[in-house]
C-alpha cells in the first residue's frame, strides 16, 4: 500500500494500483526524478546484474506523468520480448504500449480530452507518445499555470525568451517546426511548436 500512496500523488489515484503491481511484477526499480530538460522519462534494461529501471520526472502533471510512466514500462516489455533487436519505438514497443494503455483507457482514468487523443494515438501511432504533437497538447493543458507559453501560440515576429536566457523572434512554420532567428548571435534555429517558452514582445 505505501507504494501505491507514493505513486497516487503523482498519478491519477485509480492508476496507482496498477503501476505498482507491474512494479512488483517486473522486480523494476522505479524511481521518482527531479526536473531534466531533456527527456521526461527513461528506461534502462537489466545490466551486470541489475534489474530494469524507470525514472519519470517529478514536476509532470498527473496525466503526463501516467502516460510517460506507460511509455517507459512499454519499453521494459519491448526489451524483455526483443532484447535490442527491434527500434525503440518500432512496430513492437508501438503495440506493447497499446497493449498496456488499455487497463486505464477502460477505467476511464484521464479526462475527456486526453482520453480522445490517446484513442486517437493508438489508432496510428505514427510517432512516439511523447513526440505525437496532439497528445502531448491534450496533456499540456493539464499543466500548472506559469508564466510561459507554447510557442504556437505566440504570433509570427514575436520575441520570446528560453529557461537558459537565450532570446529569439518567431519566424514562419516549416512543416513541423518553426524557424527562429536568435537575437544574441543572428543565427536561425528550428524550434518545436510544443517549446515553452516566456513572451517578450508581440512583434507588432
Amino acid at each position: 500500500m505505501e507504494k501505491e500512496n507514493i505513486l497516487a500523488k503523482y498519478m491519477p489515484v485509480g492508476a496507482a494500483p496498477i503501476i505498482a503491481r507491474w512494479i512488483d511484477y517486473f522486480q523494476c526499480e522505479f524511481k521518482i526524478s527531479k526536473s531534466r530538460a531533456t527527456k521526461l522519462g527513461d528506461y534502462r534494461h537489466p545490466f551486470r546484474g541489475v534489474g530494469h529501471k524507470i525514472s519519470v520526472n517529478n514536476n509532470l502533471n498527473m496525466y503526463a506523468f501516467l502516460v510517460t510512466t506507460v511509455h517507459e514500462f512499454a519499453h521494459l516489455l519491448t526489451w524483455n520480448d526483443h532484447k535490442n533487436k527491434v527500434k525503440p519505438h518500432g512496430e513492437e514497443w508501438k503495440n506493447n504500449f497499446k497493449k498496456m494503455m488499455i487497463p486505464f483507457i477502460e477505467k476511464q482514468i484521464f479526462p475527456v480530452d486526453i482520453q480522445h487523443a490517446i484513442v486517437n494515438y493508438l489508432t496510428n501511432p505514427s510517432a512516439a507518445s511523447c513526440t505525437d504533437l496532439k497528445l502531448s497538447r491534450a496533456l499540456k493543458k493539464y499543466d500548472q499555470a506559469e508564466d510561459v507559453s507554447r510557442l504556437e501560440e505566440l504570433p509570427i515576429n514575436a520575441t520570446f525568451v528560453i529557461k537558459d536566457g537565450r532570446r529569439f523572434k518567431k519566424g514562419e512554420r516549416l512543416r513541423k517546426r518553426y524557424r527562429c532567428v536568435s537575437l544574441d548571435n543572428g543565427n536561425t534555429y528550428l524550434f518545436n511548436p510544443l517549446a515553452e517558452v516566456t513572451l517578450t514582445g508581440t512583434g507588432t
